[in-house]
C-alpha cells in the first residue's frame, strides 16, 4: 500500500545509506536536462535562421524563476508529496521541450512581431514554468530525506554539476553538435526518464500541508527587513546588479567561442564545459579559502573574477586568443562558486531560521529572475548595436560589463562590512 500524502513516515530509505546514491542520480538527471539544451541552443537557433530571438529564449528562464515561488506556494508545498510535484513536472516539461524543434520548423523566425510570440519561445517559456519549480523540489527532497545534511548534501549536489557536464558533453557528440535538432529530444527524453525516476524517490509529504497560502512568504518580502542592515542590503544590491552583465555570458559565450575558434572537439558547447568542471574543484577547495578569506573576501573574489573573465573575453578578440577564452571560461568554478554559494551561506547567517528560507528565495527572484531577465534584455541591445559591422565587435560587446562588474565590485569593497565569526552588520 502506498503511503499516505499526509503521512509523516519516511520511506524504508530514508536516512540510510542508500538514500545518497538514489538522491545524487535525481541530481545527477536535474541539472542534465537544462545543461543538455540550455547552452546549446544558440547554436540551433542560428542555424535557423532564429538568431534575433536569443535574447527571448534568454529571458523565459528569469520570468519563470519569478513565477515559480507562487506555483510553489500555492500547490507544491501544500497539496501534494514533492515527489509526485516532481515527476509531474518533469514528465510535462520534457514532453514540451521535444516539441520545440518541430515548434521551430513550422513557424518562420518573423512571423510574429514581438519576439515573446513567436512559438518557438513560447514553447521554452513553458518548458521553463514547469523546469524552474523543479530546482528548489530536488533540494528540499534531498534536505528532507538526508540525515547529515551538512556532509551529505554537497555530494549530492556534485551530481547536478556532473549532469550539468555530460549534458554538455552529450549534445557535442551529436552528429549535428550544437546545431542539432536532436539536443530538445535528448533533453527532453532525459526529463520524462527523471519524471518517471521520480515516483520511486523516497515519499516527502507536502511541507506546508494545511498552511494558508502567503504572497509575502511566496516573494520572501518578510525577509525586506534584513535590508535594514547597510551590509546586507550592498549585498543584495551588488548581487542583482552583477546578474545583468552575468546574462550575457549565458546568452553569447558560447557563439564567442565559435567566432574565436576556441573550440574543443569540434563544438563550442563542449568548450563551455570546462567552466563547469572548474566549478567541481573550486566546490572542493571552498572551504579552505573561507576559512582564510571570510564572507567579504570570498564574495570580493568571486566579483573580480566575472571582471577578469570578461576582460579576458575583450583582450582575446582581435587575435583570437584561445587561451585567453579558455581561461575566462574555466573562470566559472570562481565566478559561481566565490560569490554565488558564498552569498547562499552569508544571507543562512544573516536571517534567523523563521525568515531564512523565504531570504533565500528573495535573493533568487532578484538575481535569477529580475536581474537575470533584465541583462539578458540589455545584453541584446549591447550585441545589436555592435553587431552592425561582421563580424561583430566583440571587444567593445566584453568591455562594457567587464567595466559594469568592476564599478560593481568597487561599490562591494568599499561599503560592505562584515565580520568573520559573526553575522552581518
Amino acid at each position: 500500500m502506498a503511503t499516505s500524502p499526509t503521512s509523516l513516515d519516511p520511506s524504508p530509505a530514508l536516512g540510510s545509506s542508500g538514500a545518497v546514491p538514489r538522491l545524487s542520480i535525481m541530481m545527477f538527471l536535474q541539472f542534465f536536462v537544462w545543461g543538455a539544451w540550455y547552452v546549446s541552443m544558440t547554436g540551433f537557433m542560428n542555424k535557423t535562421g532564429m538568431g534575433g530571438l536569443i535574447a527571448a529564449a534568454y529571458s523565459v528562464g528569469p520570468i519563470a524563476a519569478i513565477i515559480s515561488p507562487f506555483f510553489l506556494g500555492l500547490i507544491a508545498d501544500r497539496f501534494f508529496a514533492t515527489e509526485r510535484v516532481l515527476a509531474a513536472m518533469h514528465i510535462l516539461g520534457g514532453a514540451v521541450l521535444c516539441a520545440a524543434p518541430g515548434v521551430a520548423k513550422a513557424f518562420d523566425p518573423a512571423s510574429d512581431g514581438s519576439s515573446f510570440a513567436h512559438p518557438f519561445i513560447l514553447v521554452l517559456l513553458l518548458h521553463m514554468l514547469c523546469y524552474m519549480p523543479t530546482l528548489g523540489l530536488t533540494s528540499s527532497l534531498a534536505f528532507h530525506n538526508l540525515t547529515n545534511r551538512e556532509k551529505q548534501f554537497p555530494l549530492v549536489r556534485v551530481w547536478g554539476t556532473i549532469g550539468w557536464i555530460i549534458g554538455n558533453i552529450a549534445v557535442s557528440l551529436l552528429p549535428g553538435k550544437d546545431q542539432a535538432a536532436e539536443q530538445f529530444y535528448l533533453a527532453g527524453g532525459a526529463a520524462i526518464l527523471l519524471g518517471l525516476y521520480s515516483f520511486s524517490l523516497p515519499h516527502t509529504p507536502a511541507p506546508a500541508m494545511g498552511k494558508q497560502f502567503s504572497a509575502r512568504e511566496a516573494l520572501g518580502l518578510d525577509s525586506l527587513s534584513l535590508l535594514a542592515k547597510p551590509s546586507y542590503f550592498i549585498f543584495v544590491v551588488c548581487s542583482f546588479l552583477l546578474c545583468i552583465p552575468l546574462a550575457g555570458y549565458y546568452a553569447q559565450a558560447r557563439n564567442f567561442v565559435e567566432a574565436t575558434n576556441a573550440v574543443v572537439n569540434e563544438s563550442a558547447t563542449f568548450t563551455m564545459s570546462f567552466g563547469q568542471m572548474s566549478e567541481i574543484f573550486f566546490m572542493l577547495v571552498m572551504p579552505l579559502c573561507f576559512a582564510r578569506l571570510g564572507v567579504k573576501w570570498m564574495l570580493a573574489v568571486g566579483m573580480a573574477a566575472w571582471v577578469v573573465r570578461y576582460g579576458l573575453f575583450a583582450g582575446a578578440w582581435d587575435g583570437k586568443v584561445q587561451w585567453m577564452v579558455l581561461g575566462g571560461i574555466i573562470l566559472h568554478g570562481i565566478c559561481y562558486d566565490f560569490f554565488f554559494v558564498t552569498g547562499m551561506i552569508y544571507v543562512d547567517q544573516a536571517a534567523n531560521k523563521d525568515i531564512r528560507s523565504q531570504a533565500q528565495g528573495f535573493l533568487v527572484l532578484i538575481t535569477q529572475g529580475l536581474g537575470m531577465l533584465i541583462g539578458a534584455q540589455a545584453f541584446d541591445v549591447l550585441v545589436t548595436r555592435y553587431s552592425k559591422s561582421t563580424p561583430p565587435d566583440w571587444e567593445s560587446i566584453w568591455l562594457i560589463p567587464c567595466a559594469f562588474a568592476g564599478a560593481v565590485l568597487l561599490i562591494f569593497v568599499a561599503a560592505f562590512r562584515s565580520k568573520r565569526s559573526a553575522g552581518p552588520t
